[in-house]
């Protein structure tokens, strides 16, 4: 069956596979998981989606670097951060956001102060 999804769209190939997966017993999952451990995809399809999970995972990995190198300026220019301010930060994903808060960071005079953005 595996085969003949391949001929699919990118679209029926994903549900197909996710159908496939999610049919499997614990056991038989496992196996399958186990098989695929050090496996090098073959498929563009596969190589495809390895690719973007990657790229995201790249990005997540920037993002954090960012929130936690703000938080050093913070702690380094003697500003305390409140739980909720610390978890409003390690919880923001957009960079550019989180570049506009470590410029302010340099230079503010609270935490308000860098992470307070008019609506």
């Amino acid at each position: 069956m595996l085969p003949a999804i391949l001929e699919l769209d990118d679209d029926r190939t994903r549900l197909y596979y996710d159908l496939v997966y999610n049919s499997l017993n614990d056991a038989a999952r496992r196996a399958l998981e186990e098989k695929m451990k050090g496996y090098e995809y073959q498929t563009d399809f596969a190589k495809k989606y390895v690719a973007e999970g990657l790229s995201q995972g790249r990005a997540e990995g920037r993002t954090e670097e960012a929130a936690r190198n703000l938080l050093i300026v913070l702690r380094a220019r003697g500003l305390a951060v409140k739980d909720a301010d610390r978890e409003r930060i390690l919880a923001e994903k957009d960079p550019e956001r989180l570049e506009r808060w470590l410029e302010k960071a340099a230079v503010a005079a609270s935490v308000a102060a860098v992470i307070d953005e008019p609506n």
